[in-house]
């Protein structure tokens, strides 16, 4: 296995951030923590969410493609 071998790595449950903002009807783009260092992902969700906002990752379509919900403020 390679150090860019994905197929072991889930992003579900990381929380990372918008580096461009999720419309509905299209992707967005969001920093996540992964392998010791921070790497960008296509994503989704179900509503806008707008740039810099935290969210979570609920679940992924490939391996640089996730679905993303806001992460409640606290």
């Amino acid at each position: 296995m390679s150090a860019t071998d994905d197929t072991d790595f889930s992003p579900i449950g990381v929380i990372g951030r918008v580096t461009v903002s999720i419309p509905t009807d299209g992707p967005g783009e969001v920093l996540l923590p992964v392998r010791g260092g921070t790497e960008a992902f296509a994503a989704w969700s179900r509503e806008p969410i707008a740039r810099h906002a935290q969210v979570i990752v609920v679940d992924h379509t490939s391996a640089r493609s996730v679905i993303v919900a806001p992460l409640p403020a606290t």
